[in-house]
């Protein structure tokens, strides 16, 4: 029987359509493909989505799915891309992952398992056309450096399980030392301790051209061995604690070297940067030495002529250049032409800007000179035009010139500028407003003065951080017509803009920091404010600002820190304020009445409550002992009056107490005892001296590609910290102080002078032996000086002046060693005074004033004259019974005249009448 050609064709199509589906080089192998569905469970342990591509049907070929690539010819998976998998919500459960997954990919050759919050490695991991292996980004706490083929016999079963629990293994920490074809190993950013083996380990990947051991908690000495990995191209050893000399002898050797990063490690002994003359192929090096201030770095002593062209150069605090006392930009960089990143901070370099770099290296992205001590001229070529510039920083230098009025035409493209600290003077160039990408523009700390420019307020679209703080400018806080619609952090304190508040930040919906403080502002504050919702930190202190606050602050929920201080604001605080964040507040120095608002009640995490010196009345809220967070509370020159409740004193964790210059009445509460002032059982871990601003900026900047060798621009993120330091104003040694930043962390105090307290001072104060200042002056208080005071022994002023205290003065007190400032002046005390040393010597008469029965050095009394002038009729301890005796007294002496008087009177007009008569 024959076949017709249509059909004879179809037979042809038929077959080979058969075999297709039959040859298993056309889909991936069906021994990975099921090894694949088990790594796809463990990853999704226990109830994950990953990998949904990684679909368990019959028609699925696994090469297409995601992560994976297999060779064109074999299908066997060479590459396995499983890099930030993971899902984020199991990040805090301990997860390890069986090593012996990956065993039947035998032509594996690049496995990524970065990001996925591995916390162990364990089984075998034998693949011996492994070339790249990531693990960066994980919680791996264990060095899989040993040789563990003993303990990976101990396998009970074979079985594939999601975890190690269940695995039913004795865990046997995988060993990398069997991937001899290993290439490229990331261990980046874990959690991995101990040494490092000084034989083997390491030094048996004979093929290594990247080792990325940075972000972990390596330490001990490198190994010497390792200068037998010449294939080296790129080692990290960055954030880690490895110890010992300087390691030149192994940098000596591995000439290959393009990539060298060694920040924060414990380097010690000197290095002379002219080790690596001859490496011809080195790109990057960077150091960095917070924690290693013993090693010393030489860039001069010997000078050399470099092989190498750098793209990344970075040295940052360290001791450079002291044998050679030559503290000036390194002289080989005269040689650098092809400059992408260079930070040279905080070394102690002086000398001129160094303006030639930019001609010798246009393709300069990166600069960065702060804290050093360079100086002008600061110039750049006018005809120049950078256009690769995005980050320049020279901050805290006395660079005391002007800024180039060209500046923005040089950097058009500039993403963030800092200059504060230098002494810079003259105008804020209008050719900033050329900087159409600026993300961050920081001039703060200098000597600028003028106008804004309004060609600023027009031309950049991008700004998202300003601060020109503590400078000269004057007229509106902001150009007149401007706009800006990014913006998230603005600080322009402590210049002299006048005007309103202004409204060209009024379109920036994601404010969060606004700092107006300390500048000649007047009118109301704008309804406008509260339409950003997200603020976190408002200043509007020391201006002229006047009226209510608007309503619309009720909108201002996320709002941290507020300072409304020493302005003209009255009335109450809206009702409806709600700040469940609020964590400071101040208030002080405005015309605010009525009770102490309720409405902060709804503020459980306040931190320090700041009401000075306004006229809030009534008493003090039994409500404010709900507040178990507060730790300055500052009511001060208002109008409370009544008691101080006990309540006050479930207040534990308060280190500054204020309740001076009011009208509180009764007694000391025995109880302020309970209140820790800073002893150890205070809470611990909250810094209330400085507040941190963190925020986040895009673009692109310049990495090291550990594939390639070469450099790549990316698109990432920058994370920045600016703070704010928190003021506190109290009482201390006779004068009001200003206490800020990590002195406030340090201060703590008890102030209740000026009141109308009357009682005994109780015994329990002198229990507060962690206060440095304590004021009891101004009050009607009576008894004697608590023998207690002597345990006050961190006490620096102790004012007990204008009371009515009787008896001595304790003689302990000479014990009080930190005590420089002391008054007991005007009241009823008697006695010889502390003896005339330690601390008691420096005190003059003065602070004995006012006691005219005391007596002893410094005063000019003598103790023998006046117990003869006195006899016995002052006793030198004062009791109830006496003031009501020498009361009865008077009044009975008293009587007794006008009864007398009385008498005289009658018989002399009775006598005068009768004569008359």
């Amino acid at each position: 029987m024959g076949f017709s050609v249509r059909e004879q064709v179809w037979w042809v199509v038929a077959v080979i359509i058969i075999l297709g589906f039959n040859d298993g080089s056309k889909a991936c192998l069906v021994e990975e493909r099921e090894a694949l569905l088990k790594l796809k469970e463990a990853f999704n342990h226990p109830n994950s989505s990953s990998l949904p591509s990684w679909k368990n049907l019959t028609s699925s070929d696994c090469c297409s799915w995601e992560g994976i690539s297999c060779d064109n010819s074999t299908q066997r998976v060479t590459s396995l891309l499983l890099d930030y998998v993971r899902a984020q919500e199991f990040e805090d459960i301990n997860w390890s992952l069986n090593a012996s997954y990956f065993l039947p990919f035998h032509h594996l050759q690049v496995l990524d398992l970065s990001g996925n919050y591995l916390s162990g490695l364990f089984g075998e991991l034998k693949l011996d056309n492994l070339q790249t292996l990531y693990l960066e980004d994980n919680k791996l706490t264990e060095m899989p450096f040993f040789d563990n083929v003993s303990h990976s016999r101990n396998l009970k079963t074979s079985k594939l399980s999601l975890n190690s629990s269940e695995a039913g293994l004795s865990e046997s920490h995988t060993s990398l030392t069997f991937l001899t074809s290993l290439r490229i190993l990331s261990l980046y950013n874990n959690s991995l301790s101990g040494s490092l083996p000084q034989q083997g380990g390491l030094c048996n990947l004979k093929n290594l051209k990247m080792l990325s051991l940075g972000r972990n908690k390596f330490k001990g000495l490198l190994p010497s061995c390792l200068s037998n990995l010449t294939s080296l191209r790129t080692i990290d050893l960055q954030y880690n604690g490895f110890e010992g000399s300087f390691p030149s002898s192994l940098f000596h050797s591995l000439k290959s070297l393009r990539f060298i990063s060694l920040e924060e490690n414990s380097f010690t002994g000197t290095a002379s940067f002219s080790l690596f003359a001859n490496h011809s192929n080195l790109q990057l090096f960077s150091i960095s030495c917070s924690n290693n201030p013993n090693l010393k770095l030489e860039t001069e002593n010997p000078q050399f002529l470099p092989s190498f062209q750098l793209k990344i150069f970075r040295i940052v605090k360290c001791t450079m250049n002291e044998a050679s006392n030559h503290r000036t930009i390194p002289s080989f960089l005269h040689h650098q032409y092809d400059l992408r990143v260079l930070e040279l901070s905080r070394l102690n370099i002086s000398g001129s800007f160094p303006h030639w770099l930019f001609t010798n290296n246009t393709k300069l992205n990166s600069l960065s000179f702060n804290y050093n001590f360079l100086t002008g001229p600061f110039e750049l070529n006018h005809t120049s035009r950078l256009l690769d510039m995005q980050h320049f920083e020279v901050s805290a230098n006395p660079i005391n010139d002007e800024i180039p009025p060209h500046v923005g035409t040089v950097f058009p493209n500039l993403l963030s500028l800092n200059m504060s600290s230098s002494s810079l003077q003259g105008g804020f160039p209008a050719s900033l407003g050329d900087m159409r990408q600026l993300n961050s523009l920081d001039l703060s700390n200098n000597n600028l003065s003028g106008y804004f420019p309004q060609e600023f307020g027009k031309g950049i679209n991008d700004l998202r951080f300003l601060k020109l703080s503590n400078n000269n400018l004057t007229g509106p806080c902001l150009p007149i017509g401007s706009n800006f619609t990014h913006l998230l952090s603005v600080d322009l304190s402590n210049n002299r803009f006048k005007g309103k508040v202004p409204n060209g930040i009024i379109n920036s919906s994601e404010l969060r920091m606004l700092d107006l403080s300390a500048n000649q502002l007047y009118g109301e504050m704008p309804s406008w404010i509260g339409n950003f919702k997200h603020l976190g930190l408002l200043i509007l202190s020391q201006n002229s600002l006047a009226g209510p606050i608007p309503e619309s602050f009720c909108n201002l929920v996320e709002l941290k820190y507020l300072d409304l201080s020493q302005n003209r604001f009255n009335g109450t605080l809206p009702s409806c304020l709600n700040m469940p964040s609020l964590r400071y507040l101040h208030l002080r120095g405005n015309y605010f009445l009525g009770p102490v608002p309720f409405v902060l009640a709804k503020s459980p995490s306040l931190l320090t409550l700041d009401l000075t010196m306004n006229r809030f009345s009534s008493q003090i809220p039994r409500w404010l002992k709900s507040m178990s967070n507060l730790r300055v509370l500052l009511l001060k020159g208002n109008e409370l009056e009544g008691s101080i409740p006990l309540d006050v004193c479930n207040l534990k964790n308060i280190s500054i107490l204020d309740l001076s210059q009011n009208k509180l009445s009764g007694g000391i509460p025995y109880c302020l005892d309970n209140i820790t002032f800073r002893r150890t059982d205070a809470m611990s871990g909250t810094t209330i001296g400085k507040y941190f601003v963190p925020w986040t900026t895009k673009g692109p900047i310049f990495v090291f590609n550990y594939t390639s060798g070469e450099l790549d621009q990316r698109e990432s993120i920058r994370n920045f910290t600016w703070y704010e330091e928190q003021e506190v104003n109290f009482m201390s040694k006779s004068r009001y102080e200003s206490y800020e930043g990590n002195v406030l962390e340090l201060m703590s105090g008890l102030d209740l002078s000026d009141n109308q307290l009357t009682g005994e001072i109780p015994l329990q104060i002198g229990y507060l032996n962690t206060v440095h200042a304590l004021n009891l002056s101004n009050n009607y208080l009576t008894g004697s000086i608590p023998e207690t005071f002597s345990d006050l022994n961190q006490i620096e002023s102790l004012d007990l002046s204008y009371n009515k205290l009787m008896g001595h003065i304790p003689p302990q007190l000479t014990q009080l060693y930190s005590l420089s400032a002391f008054s007991v002046a005007h009241n009823n005390l008697s006695g010889r005074v502390p003896d005339w040393k330690n601390q008691f010597s420096t005190f003059d008469p003065t602070c004995y004033e006012g006691n005219p029965f005391l007596c002893g050095p410094p005063l000019q009394h003598n103790c023998s004259s006046i117990d003869k002038l006195v006899g016995r009729h002052i006793h030198p301890f004062h009791s109830e019974e006496d003031d009501f005796r020498e009361v009865f007294l008077w009044s009975f002496g008293g009587a007794f005249v006008v009864f007398f008087l009385g008498v005289i009177i009658f018989l002399y007009f009775n006598s005068y009448f009768y004569i008359y008569k």
